[in-house]
This record gives structure tokens, sequence and C-alpha cells, in this order.
């Protein structure tokens, strides 16, 4: 069951509203008594209904969580669909893009409003398990490089995440400066990835790649990292990789 809801994001785009959407799971109706762990995710369209993909295509993430009646709450808000918002709103970094624009980062104040507004109100209107060890955070293309940053930045809240297809290059391929700063509990566990036949959009994306990997496994994270033979930069090729990042993050079927 997904409920879609209205919010606002003050500091980020004032009081354009967007829509959130909240995936409960099999089940979650029956018992009163039970609590369940949190998945946080950008790109809030793109998850669960191909009529609301920005493509066209979605993830299907309600059809898995539902048909492996996985005992998982999926919180995620609808990205800045308005010019270059989506760019910037998730990218914690300054970047400039191939025809010269330059897009100021205010991935730092989503981040803020996601863990100071957004996962409180998830806490208190659904039966969540809200400690770290229970809260995971997810997302592809613009939503892994967050992913990143999140678990970077916010490590005392997210114990888990899962960045499939990160933009590593807004950073000119160098290793990303929250990732060298940052300092990892010993517990967290990351899933990452990048399609075979997406290296080739961005020049330098392997290097960016093997050192984000490699700097992560330095700093003692549990880290899967992999690349998936044929796959692409688009929501089909990602919603391919659910199963086995679900099962990374720990997040297994009741069936």
């Amino acid at each position: 069951m997904v409920l879609e809801d209205r919010t606002v994001i003050p500091s980020l785009t004032g009081g354009r509203p967007r829509t959130t959407y909240v995936y409960l799971p099999v089940g979650y109706d029956d018992d009163e008594e039970a609590r369940y762990p949190v998945l946080y995710m950008f790109d809030g369209q793109n998850l669960f209904s191909d009529e609301e993909a920005t493509y066209g295509t979605c993830w299907g993430l309600a059809d898995y969580l539902d048909f492996t009646e996985t005992p998982l709450i999926v919180a995620a808000v609808e990205c800045d669909t308005v010019g270059n918002g989506r760019l910037s709103e998730y990218s914690p970094v300054d970047f400039t893009m191939r025809g010269g624009e330059r897009i100021k980062g205010r991935g730092a104040k989503y981040m803020k409003w996601l863990t100071e507004e957004f996962k409180p109100s998830i806490d208190a209107a659904f039966r969540t398990l809200p400690d770290r060890a229970h809260t995971a955070i997810g997302g592809s293309s613009m939503g892994g490089l967050m992913t990143l940053y999140a678990l970077s930045r916010y490590n005392r809240i997210f114990s888990r995440g899962a960045a499939l297809s990160p933009s590593l290059w807004v950073n000119g391929y160098g290793l990303l400066p929250f990732l060298g700063k940052a300092k990892f509990r010993r517990d967290t566990v990351v899933y990452t990835d990048y399609g075979s036949r997406e290296f080739s959009n961005h020049s330098a994306q392997k290097e960016a790649f093997a050192a984000t990997c490699a700097e992560l496994i330095k700093k003692g994270v549990d880290l899967t990292c992999r690349i998936v033979p044929g796959g692409t930069h688009c929501e089909a090729s990602w919603a391919r990789q659910v199963p086995l990042f679900m099962h990374v993050l720990g997040f297994m079927p009741a069936n």
C-alpha cells in the first residue's frame, strides 16, 4: 500500500508543494503492535508507478515488497522538477555542467530538512523503528550521490544505504570531499553499483568509482560494490537491482 500526500520544503522551494510517498508493508494494518524499519529514498515519483515516473518506467518497488512481504516502510519525496532544481537539491557540492552552467549545491539543506523535519514526521505518523540500526537511505544517480553524502554526514542517523549509479562526476572525478572527511561507524553497510554500459557517459567514471569504493573500504564500511553487466543509467536497469540491494541492506523477504 502506497500512501500519497503533499509537503513543502520552505528552505529550498518555499511554499511550492510536492508529493510524498509512504509505502506500508503487507499486514501493516493487521498487527497494531508491529513496528518496522524505514528506508528513505530520493526521487519518490520514480519508485512505485509508471504513470508518475519521469520517463514512464518506475522501479516497481511496491510490487516487489508486496510479493515478498518484506517488512519495511519506504518513505520518499518527489524531486524538484523546476529547471535545474533537482541537480541543485541533490548535490552537496557546487559543480559545473558540460555547457558551462554553474549549479549551486543545496544538498546540505535538503538533508537538514529530511533529518530534522521529514524523518520525525514519518516516525510520528507511522509505526517505525526510529533508531539508527533500523534506518536506511537510498537512491540513484544524483540520489545515489546524496545517499553517500547522507551516510557520511549523518552516520549517526543512517546505518546503511544503497547508492546506485551515483553521480560522482560532479566533483570532477576526484574523491568527493565529504567522503574524505567522513567517519563511519564500523557497522555501516553500503551497496553501490554502476552499469557496465554507463561508464562511457562521463570520462574517468571508472576511476572515480574505483576511488570511491576504495575509500569506503579504507574507512571500514561493510561495502558491496559491483559492475552491473549490461546495466544502463535508467529506472528499468535500477529496478532489476532491487532484490540484491534489499538483501545487502538486510531487508529480507518474509516468504
